[in-house]
């Protein structure tokens, strides 16, 4: 007898529903429904059209009904930091948004002036940034504050609208930087500090814990009943790092690109020692006690800059275009270092890529082809600097790594070879329909019918078309030397 979940994945630009099928040892996974998250920019600040988002998540459940296709449960992951507030009965408090970034900035400095930076991760194993929870709470207008009864994280704000049950999932508490993943519990330091008072946050619970029925009103409205309402991963990349098809006993790294990117790997426990606080990792929950022990890199920032100077001044690359043009010209004809600063604000990015080159003595590109392959050779090397990094914190060598589904140059297949060359360890590529894969295969180990993480990736490598890419030998070792000269 095959069982069926809905995960609702709602990211910040696009949201998606996925029905998942478990039948006789493989899982099916398809789309469901995909829609737009287009939030409203209004006193400076970003507002979540929180209503419209659930709708397609009521509309979902649904089709689902009308298909008369039978589901065990349901659960919603999301974005981390952005969070909902709820009066004492339970009604949401509108609006739902994100501070500007000049609110958040003022109210970073004005936390790190009462909190140094190694109290904040000795308490929280997370690096300030200030679009956390905490900082976004440090600027909240203590009006609103004063009518809440809970804050819930947004995917946890509508696991509590579909079930009635307030409660925060450990991924989405441990991006928040108000919970202590050594205590397990919210940093009672901190809210002091912040003068937040407890009872405003739910208990945290497990990836995996069911909450309950379906409430009745949304049982009648949707016509489907019997349907169980799971903290899945309420984190997205915590669902997508359950769902990817990792081995047992093999140590391996994630990467997640876009404009700029996040590189990590799983622990099973936090670290939250001095050099992993300097070296920038943060240490975020996952199912079953892991921990995520990531920092943010570089991305395709330096690419899409080159490509808007290009664009402005009529020569409108398109990314096959860019790769083409990247693929013909010469190799390794000159790096840069993808971190330095220079390349860290916007303008003419191909001049300052001229310029680095001519001040560090190498040949200077001319050509947009030319400029391209530095770019993608340099981030791929810097990725091998960054996984280094993370094998020298950790203690543990890795041996391969999994590339998330990412926008723009990440699906192209000469950066993905650029990056198997460079790190000299097998790539795989996981496809988009991992975050749903991991939500739901949750939700299975929550109900009994998958028996362990394990026994969910097993699944998930059986289940997934994922794409392997194996390095080879060539003159990417010396092309590192090259590159770690250039970052000392």
């Amino acid at each position: 007898m095959y069982t069926s979940y809905l995960a609702c994945d709602l990211g910040t630009e696009q949201g998606r529903v996925s029905l998942g099928t478990l039948d006789k040892g493989r899982l099916n996974v398809s789309t469901l429904r995909r829609f737009n998250n287009t939030p409203t920019r209004e006193d400076d600040c970003v507002q979540w059209n929180i209503p419209e988002l659930f709708q397609h998540v009521t509309d979902s459940l649904t089709e689902v009904a009308r298909t008369q296709e039978a589901i065990n449960s349901v659960s919603c992951s999301s974005w981390g930091e952005d969070y909902m507030l709820f009066d004492p009965q339970g009604a949401l408090i509108t609006p739902v948004c994100a501070p500007s970034a000049k609110s958040m900035a003022k109210s970073m400095d004005q936390l790190l002036s009462k909190l140094s930076l190694e109290t904040l991760y000795e308490e929280t194993g997370v690096q300030p940034t200030p679009y956390s929870t905490l900082m976004q709470l440090n600027a909240e207008k203590g009006r609103r504050l004063s009518k809440a009864g809970k804050l819930l994280p947004v995917a946890d704000g509508f696991n509590f609208l579909l079930s009635g049950e307030a409660r925060v999932e450990i991924s989405t508490a441990s991006t928040t930087q108000l919970y202590n993943p050594t205590h397990k519990t919210w940093s009672a330091r901190l809210l002091h500090e912040t003068r937040l008072p407890l009872d405003l946050f739910p208990q945290v619970i497990p990836a995996g814990s069911v909450l309950g029925p379906l409430r009745q009103e949304i049982a009648e409205q949707t016509n489907i009943q019997d349907v169980e309402v799971v903290t899945s991963c309420s984190h997205e990349m915590a669902a997508t790092l359950a769902g990817i098809p990792a081995e047992a006993g093999v140590h391996w790294a994630f990467l997640q690109m876009g404009t700029h990117s996040l590189i990590g790997t799983e622990l099973p426990s936090a670290l939250l020692s001095e050099t992993a606080m300097k070296a920038g990792f943060a240490n975020e929950a996952g199912y079953g006690g892991t921990v995520r022990f990531s920092k943010a890199t570089v991305g395709f920032w330096i690419l899409k800059e080159c490509q808007k100077y290009w664009a402005e001044r009529g020569e409108d690359l398109d990314l096959d275009m860019m790769m083409h043009l990247a693929g013909v010209s010469d190799p390794f004809e000159c790096l840069i270092n993808p971190a330095d600063p220079l390349f860290l604000t916007p303008g003419d990015m191909p001049q300052k890529i001229k310029s680095y080159c001519r001040e560090s003595g190498q040949p200077i590109p001319r050509r947009p082809g030319a400029v391209i392959r530095c770019v993608l050779e340099s981030i791929a090397l810097y990725y091998r600097k960054a996984l280094q990094e993370i094998e020298s914190v950790t203690g543990r060598k890795m041996a391969r790594l999994y590339m998330l589904s990412g926008k723009g140059a990440a699906k192209h297949a000469l950066l993905n070879n650029f990056i198997a060359n460079a790190l000299q360890i097998p790539v795989i590529l996981c496809p988009k329909e991992t975050t749903a894969t991991g939500n739901i295969l949750v939700q299975a180990i929550a109900l009994k019918h998958v028996e362990s993480l394990d026994a969910a990736r097993r699944l998930a490598g059986q289940s997934l078309r994922c794409e392997t890419i194996q390095p080879y030998a060539g003159v990417w070792d010396k092309a590192f030397s090259k590159l770690q000269q250039l970052t000392q």
